[in-house]
């Protein structure tokens, strides 16, 4: 006996169905799949020779990123801040002239990340993933996401004690006004706005207004009058 023919109103619901299911798909895919950024670094993973820089005479225009290495023998010696944040020794006299001079202005800018060990940042890695795991994405793409804010340990400019995260007291100013006077003045410290935006496939870092790096006047003067990342700078 032949098989019945479903109705075109069951054939209708059934490709319904079928749309919904592959449409519910997707959303997973996307959401654990790569993006934008990820992109990018695949595209500049694949010529990673072209990324690494050889390291430069001048200790204050060490690059350190996902391509470039801390050096093995690097040593540095720290001077400790109020709160107890760590720096490099030698960046100290013009991180504090800089803190002064904003003071003048009537901003109250502090140093909320120094100096940090290897353990320390593969913890703060480590944690990264975690919050987005707990957002719900697959470790891969928990991990890929968490390496757009937070380096390996070994790529980390904190591990240099040449960089800064700086932020503002909230009860005398806003972090943005903070940012806004860094990103105006700071090269005359000789620190540089380290991840601008619009740089993100070459520093390999997404932008962030609060980190600072110092690379001494000289160079952090010509990095923003040309409006170009150290990178760039160092390449050109």
């Amino acid at each position: 006996m032949a098989k019945e023919r479903p109705s075109k109103e069951k054939r209708k619901y059934r490709k319904v169905i079928l749309t919904l299911l592959l449409v519910w798909l997707a959303v997973g895919v996307i959401q654990n799949s790569g993006s934008i950024f990820d992109s990018i670094m695949e595209q500049t993973g694949a010529d990673a020779a072209f990324h690494r820089i050889p390291a430069p005479e001048e200790w204050n225009l060490l690059v350190v990123n996902r391509w470039n290495e801390i050096p093995e023998d690097y040593e540095v010696t720290l001077t400790e801040l109020e709160n107890g944040e760590k720096v490099d020794s030698r960046i100290y006299p013009d991180l504090q002239e800089m803190f002064d001079q904003m003071r003048e202005e009537g901003l109250y800018p502090f140093v909320r990340e120094g100096y940090r060990t290897a353990k320390e940042q593969e913890e703060i890695f480590n944690d990264k993933v975690f919050a987005y795991r707990k957002e719900g994405y697959l470790k891969g793409k928990a991990e890929r996401l968490a390496k757009e804010w937070v380096a390996l340990p070994g790529t980390s400019e904190h591990q240099l004690g040449l960089a800064v995260d700086i932020n503002a007291d909230k009860e005398h100013s806003e972090n943005e006004e903070v940012y806004a006077w860094l990103a105006e003045n700071a090269y005359q410290y000789g620190f540089i706005l380290r991840y601008p935006q619009g740089k993100e496939d070459v520093t390999g870092t997404a932008y962030e207004p609060w980190h600072y790096r110092y690379v001494g006047k000289e160079a952090a003067k010509e990095i923003f009058d040309r409006r170009i990342c150290l990178e760039e700078y160092l390449r050109e």
